[in-house]
């Protein structure tokens, strides 16, 4: 198994960091669900990198712990309601359009690189590669690394773009209910949660991989 749980901020982390060495941008707006780990790990890099986070999520009554964690690194936080995607993406992208800050494509868009490097540099080729799947991202960039493995992605999310020779795997939940399966290490409940109780009650067929992504 991959342990990017270790990695402040986890998977994500690796793609907000590429995509701000690459830009002069100063500020980083990004619009994602409550729940969402991309909203620490886009915290965790702009504070590392002296840059401002600012995070658009749905309000609710009670701030979720991943909120919580990315205002404890400096981000901004702005809760909108009504809290459905769409709304929440509008007004993030207004508020980037006036200020002249860089919106952060969902997911982190097609900066899949440094992911697969990361791959790449394991010194392993497996037969299965299991991940949970919001956006895509890491699913895409885990299919670049290991182009002969089978790809298992369990979706999370509502929306997930085709990934060419992936197995797509659905959970039975909805993203905001969280699970908590029997796993030796920290698991996010509401995303790769999932994707683990999926892959123990799948038969495996040769050597597995497991991409846990924030814990």
């Amino acid at each position: 198994m991959v342990r990017d749980d270790l990695l402040p901020g986890g998977t994500k982390a690796r793609i907000f960091r590429s995509l701000m060495e690459a830009s002069p941008a100063t500020e980083f707006v990004y619009a994602g669900p409550a729940f969402g780990a991309a909203q620490v790990a886009l915290a965790a890099v702009a504070y590392q990198m002296c840059r401002q986070a600012t995070l658009f999520v749905p309000a609710r009554k009670t701030r979720t712990r991943y909120t919580i964690e990315a205002e404890s690194y400096g981000a901004r936080i702005i809760e909108v309601r009504p809290g459905y995607l769409s709304n929440v993406r509008c007004r993030a992208e207004a508020w980037a359009a006036e200020r002249g800050a860089m919106m952060v494509p969902f997911g982190g868009g097609c900066r899949t690189e440094a992911i697969t490097e990361a791959a790449q540099s394991l010194p392993i080729e497996p037969d299965e590669v299991w991940c949970a799947g919001g956006s895509g991202t890491l699913a895409r960039a885990l299919k670049v690394a290991w182009p002969e493995a089978q790809l298992h992605v369990v979706r999370v999310g509502r929306e997930l773009p085709h990934i060419q020779g992936a197995t797509v795997h659905e959970t039975g939940h909805p993203f905001e209910r969280a699970v908590k399966p029997d796993a030796p290490f920290p698991t996010h409940p509401n995303y790769e949660a999932k994707a683990w109780e999926i892959m123990q009650g799948a038969q495996p067929s040769g050597q597995r991989l497991f991409w846990n992504v924030y814990g």
